[in-house]
C-alpha cells in the first residue's frame, strides 16, 4: 500500500472527522456524518495496520478515531456529571419497566403469606410442627419484639441492610434461571405468613402488624421489585421479541443492574427504619406513618418519575454507545 497516496486521497475526510469530533453541538445530519466518517476512518486504519503495521500515519488516524469515539461513547465524561441523569432518568425508567411484574409478584406474595398465616393461626398441628408450646409462647411474648432491639441500632441496621441487599442481588443475578426467583419469593412469603400466623394464633396480632409495618412496607416492596427484575431477565430470554436472545439479555440485564443499584438505596432506608424507628419509643401511628411515607416516596419515584422518564425516551439502559448516541441526537 502506498501510504502517501492514501494520505493524499483521505486527508480531507480525516480532517472533516476531526472537525466533527471537535464540534460542541451536532444536529441529526452532523451526527450521522460523524458516524459514517468514523466507520470510513476505522476501515482505513485497519488497512494501514494490516499492510504496514504500526506507522506514524496509523497513529495519527487512531488519535482522530479516539476523539470521535468519545463523542458517542461518552468515555471522557466525569462520573459525577452523570449522576443526575442516572437518578432522574435511567433508574426511575428501569423501575418503571418492571412495575407490572412488581404488582403481580406483590399480589401473589400476599396471597401466599395470608394462606400460610391463616393455616398456622388456626391449625394446632401446624403450630406443634413449628415448635413446642413453650417455645412458641417465648417467641410471641419476647423473642419477636426483642429481635429488633437486642443489638445496637447501627449494627442491626447494617446487618439487615446487608442481608436484604444480598437477597435482592441474588434475585436479579440468578433470575435468568427461572425457578430461583419464585423459590426465594415463596420462602419469604411462607416465613412471613407462618410467623404472623403464630402471633395471631396466640392473640398477638397487634404485635405482629405493629412491628412489621414501619419497615416492612418499603422492605417487602423492594424485595418484590428485585423479584420482578429477575423475572424480567428470564422473560427476555424466553420471549425476546424482535431482538435476538443475546440482545434482549444484554439490554434487559443492563437495566436490571441499574435496579440492583437503586434497591441498595431503598433497602438502606428500610434498614434505617427497622433499626432506629421500629424499636423506638415513638407512638405507633408515627412509626407506621414514617414507613408509609417512605413507601409512598418510592412508588412516586418508580411510577410518576419513571413514567415521565420513559415518555421522554429513556430506556433505563446503561449501554454507553446507546446513551452516547441519544446524547448526540439530543444535542
Amino acid at each position: 500500500m502506498d501510504l502517501d497516496a492514501l494520505r493524499a486521497a483521505r486527508e480531507g475526510e480525516w480532517q472533516r472527522l476531526d472537525a466533527l469530533a471537535a464540534t460542541r453541538r451536532l444536529d441529526g445530519r452532523g451526527s450521522d456524518e460523524l458516524i459514517l466518517r468514523y466507520q470510513d476512518g476505522a476501515a482505513d486504519l485497519s488497512a494501514i495496520t494490516t499492510t504496514a503495521g504500526s506507522v506514524p500515519l496509523g497513529d495519527r488516524l487512531s488519535i482522530s478515531l479516539s476523539r470521535a469515539r468519545m463523542r458517542f461513547t461518552g468515555t471522557g465524561r466525569n462520573i459525577v456529571s452523570q449522576l443526575p441523569g442516572f437518578f432522574l432518568l435511567q433508574l426511575p425508567a428501569a423501575l418503571y419497566r418492571v412495575r407490572w411484574w412488581t404488582f403481580w409478584i406483590a399480589v401473589a406474595s400476599i396471597v401466599v403469606a395470608t394462606a400460610y398465616g391463616t393455616w398456622s393461626a388456626n391449625d394446632p398441628q401446624v403450630q406443634a410442627a413449628l415448635g413446642s408450646d413453650a417455645d412458641l409462647k417465648k417467641l410471641v411474648n419476647s423473642d419477636f419484639t426483642a429481635y429488633y432491639s437486642e443489638n445496637p441500632a447501627a449494627s442491626f441496621t447494617s446487618q439487615v441492610w446487608t442481608n436484604n441487599a444480598f437477597i435482592a442481588a441474588q434475585c436479579i443475578a440468578f433470575g435468568i434461571l427461572g425457578f430461583y426467583v419464585p423459590y426465594v419469593l415463596l420462602q419469604n412469603a411462607m416465613n412471613v405468613g407462618l410467623t404472623g400466623g403464630i402471633l395471631i394464633g396466640y392473640g398477638h396480632a397487634d404485635t405482629f402488624f405493629l412491628y412489621i409495618s414501619p419497615h416492612g412496607m418499603l422492605e417487602l416492596t423492594s424485595v418484590f421489585v428485585a423479584g420482578a427484575a429477575g423475572m424480567r431477565v428470564f422473560w427476555a430470554w424466553i420471549a425476546p421479541g424482535a431482538r435476538t436472545r443475546g440482545e434482549a439479555l444484554a439490554e434487559d440485564g443492563r437495566a436490571m443492574f441499574i435496579i440492583a443499584v437503586g434497591l441498595t438505596i431503598s433497602l438502606f432506608v428500610s434498614g434505617i427504619i427497622e433499626g432506629f424507628v421500629t424499636p423506638s419509643y415513638l407512638p405507633w401511628p408515627v412509626k407506621i406513618g414514617i414507613g408509609a411515607l417512605a413507601l409512598a416516596a418510592f412508588l412516586f419515584y418508580m411510577v410518576v418519575i419513571g413514567g415521565r422518564a420513559v415518555r421522554a425516551g429513556e430506556t433505563g439502559d446503561l449501554d454507553p454507545f446507546a446513551a452516547g448516541a441519544r446524547r448526540i441526537i439530543a444535542e
